[in-house]
């Protein structure tokens, strides 16, 4: 069985390009405008299922035109959606500023009706966490749905992943139900307080996650690939070339996909976290986020030129 379960929240991602941001009570003219699927958990689910492995995706939706965008970014990608709709709110949005000459990013999540998932939800959808071979969520939706979800994963055997993004402090004991947690630099150093500019200081946040209860920890490193450590491991997988940066936003939610799904199929966390470095590099070299997750023939191709 390689099956993907993911919880998360998904948003029309809203994308401004400018040369710089925009100061307070500041108008600038951009250079251009693009409206399209998001949310971390979204983009990493249909990164999961364009990576080749059956996968769910658990959130909430309004009834509205983003709703209807997301349910056709799921057929087209392959992801089973398990979802309920309301009419009392909306389907989320993200606000998205993209730096022109860089392809950095600064976001805002609107999530709407999914952050209003619940606990009971997770216990309504226990079986389907409980069947898969990966479990996978962040921290878009409410924390307490999270844990739960984390919880039930745990209790029936499933691997489990915590992307703890965006970066908030974490409730007592929620990192020893992750098998994985797969911070970038920014997000480690919220969790462990210590700073992550180098390869070396990345070993430490990353020895300090796993002391901290997690069973592994994968902190992203942009350009520099990613860095595992769990046990006496403490390994560096460099990123790779995939051609020219265009765009970053959507590259730790391919990398989080692609790691899930390799995992699901099996491989060793060394072997997933290089295919998810392989996800990573080429969504970087596309506009977008989930049209920008590579199907999984692309990313054997990469792997295969190493």
């Amino acid at each position: 069985m390689s099956k993907v379960v993911v919880l998360g929240v998904f948003v029309a991602d809203t994308a401004y390009r400018a040369a710089r941001a925009p100061r307070m009570g500041e108008t600038i003219m951009g250079e251009s405008f693009a409206l399209g699927p998001g949310g971390k958990g979204s983009n990493q689910a249909v990164a999961a299922a364009r990576a080749g492995v059956e996968t769910h995706f658990i959130t909430r939706l309004g009834r509205d035109t983003f709703a209807e965008m997301a349910l056709q970014t799921w057929k087209e990608a392959g992801v089973t959606a398990a979802v309920t709709q309301h009419s009392d709110s909306y389907t989320g949005a993200a606000y998205i500023f993209i730096e022109a000459g860089t392809g950095n990013n600064a976001i805002i999540v609107c999530p709407g009706v999914a952050g209003q998932i619940s606990p009971a939800d997770m216990d309504a959808r226990s079986d389907l966490i409980s069947g898969a071979s990966v479990f996978v969520t962040q921290l878009e939706q409410p924390m307490d749905a999270a844990q739960r979800a984390l919880e039930i994963a745990r209790a029936n055997g499933v691997q489990t992943i915590l992307n703890p993004a965006p970066a908030a402090e974490l409730p007592e004991g929620m990192l020893a139900l992750c098998d994985y947690v797969t911070p970038n630099e920014t997000e480690a150093e919220a969790l462990t307080g210590l700073a992550v500019t180098t390869l070396e200081e990345a070993a430490l946040a990353a020895r300090k996650l796993v002391a901290m209860g997690a069973k592994a920890a994968v902190i992203t490193l942009g350009e520099k690939g990613a860095l595992y450590h769990a046990g006496d491991q403490n390994v560096h997988v460099p990123a790779f070339n995939a051609g020219p940066v265009m765009e970053t936003t959507g590259a730790g939610d391919a990398f989080n996909g692609g790691f899930a799904a390799a995992l699901a199929r099996g491989d060793d966390p060394i072997s997933a976290v290089r295919f998810g470095c392989a996800t990573a590099a080429i969504s970087v070299t596309r506009a977008g986020t989930a049209p920008a997750m590579p199907s999984h023939a692309e990313i054997l191709a990469l792997l295969a030129r190493g």
